[in-house]
Order: C-alpha cells, then sequence, then structure tokens
C-alpha cells in the first residue's frame, strides 16, 4: 500500500466536504492514488441556490460553483481535484464509480448508486497521492433485490426499454411536449422511479435545473 499523510484520512474528507453540502459517493484506489468522487448531499439545493455562482445569471453556475468549492478542498486535502466536464479529454467518471463497487449499471443502463439510486451525480473529484483506508464496498446492486423495477416501464416514450441503447431523439421530442413538463419540472421520470431514488434528498428544482441544461444544451 502507498504511503499517504497521517493527516489525511477518508473520515476526516468526508467530514470536510459534508461543510459544503457534499458526499462521497464512490471510493478507489488507482495507480496508488486514492480518487474520491463526491456528489451534492442533504441540504445541498437549499445552499447552491444562493452562492455567487446561482445568483450572477452566467452560464454553468453549478460547474462553475464545484470548480471553485472542491477545488478549495483539494488545496486543503493536499490533493489534485479533477472534473467530468471542461474536456476533452474528460475524466474517466463512469469508470470509477463502478470499479469503485458503490455504484452499478441499472437495468436500463443508467448507473444506480446503493445511497443515492439513480439520482447520483458527481461534482468532481479528489485525487490522493497515497492510499487510504476505505469503506468496504457492497457486495451486490440494490437493483439485484428490486422486484418491481419501475425503471423498466416509467418512460413515457420508452426512451430507455432498452439498456443498450439510449433514444436520445425520442426523449428531447417527449421533453418539447406539455407531458414533458413533468420531467422538465422534476426531473427524470425513470430516474424518480427508482426505490432508493425517491429516499434521497434531491430537490424537484436542483433536477429541473439539470434538465434544462440536457434539453438546450
Amino acid at each position: 500500500m502507498a504511503a499517504v499523510s497521517e493527516e489525511v484520512t477518508y473520515d476526516g474528507v468526508r467530514a470536510l466536504v459534508a461543510r459544503e453540502c457534499l458526499i462521497i459517493l464512490c471510493a478507489l484506489h488507482e495507480k496508488g492514488d486514492t480518487v474520491l468522487l463526491l456528489g451534492p448531499g442533504d441540504g445541498f439545493w437549499e445552499m447552491f441556490r444562493d452562492t455567487p455562482e446561482m445568483q450572477d445569471g452566467a452560464p454553468d453556475p453549478m460547474d462553475r460553483w464545484s470548480e471553485r468549492v472542491i477545488g478549495r478542498l483539494a488545496d486543503t486535502v493536499g490533493s489534485e481535484a479533477v472534473f467530468p466536464f471542461g474536456g476533452p479529454p474528460y475524466q474517466p467518471f463512469l469508470r470509477w464509480a463502478l470499479s469503485s463497487g458503490h455504484a452499478w449499471s441499472s437495468p436500463v443502463g443508467m448507473l444506480v448508486h446503493g445511497t443515492a439510486g439513480m439520482m447520483v451525480s458527481f461534482r468532481g473529484a479528489l485525487r490522493i497521492k497515497g492510499e487510504l483506508d476505505l469503506p468496504p464496498a457492497p457486495e451486490t446492486s440494490p437493483c439485484d433485490s428490486c422486484e418491481d423495477k419501475p425503471c423498466l416501464t416509467a418512460c413515457p416514450v420508452n426512451a430507455l426499454s432498452d439498456a443498450h441503447f439510449y433514444k436520445v431523439e425520442d426523449c428531447h421530442s417527449y421533453l418539447d411536449t406539455l407531458p414533458g413538463a413533468i420531467c422538465m419540472k422534476g426531473g427524470c421520470l425513470v430516474r424518480r422511479a427508482c426505490p432508493i431514488s425517491q429516499s434521497f434528498d434531491r430537490s424537484p428544482a436542483q433536477s429541473a435545473l439539470h434538465m434544462r441544461y440536457f434539453h438546450t444544451t
């Protein structure tokens, strides 16, 4: 195991990022480093909507907030901040998530997380030199014990009926209709159908922000 400063621990970083309403969603060792994938946690939207980035009217408020805050966290920990945006090239967040054992491919192909369900999203990651002691990953995906699998039938246009092929044009076309406003205002119905998603703290207003960027860019 590669050496790491005794001052930096997983629990210490978890407590530090929680002050910014972030949580460690996935953690893994790679090439002697520790990669901690961060995403919105409890109270994130209530905090974020009052930030300078959200208030200034400039584009990409959440990405700019992520760069500022996670960049500052990286400096505090003595690590490197990396982000899922700003490419190409892009950092391998999907591969990291799947390799961590804390996220899996759902029956519809979307990523699913043991705590966040299909509401899992990454704002950035901390790459720390050395290998921190990490909590064990769950042994199985939550989808394995989900009997009803409502994600398979939640999409009104079956844009995700095949886990290997996402019908992007069908999705966008539906979002332009009056019924599609339900998805635009509250988030993807497939993501919302996941039982774990329903117990995760994700404001509909936050999902609506992501949907606007998804549908207009």
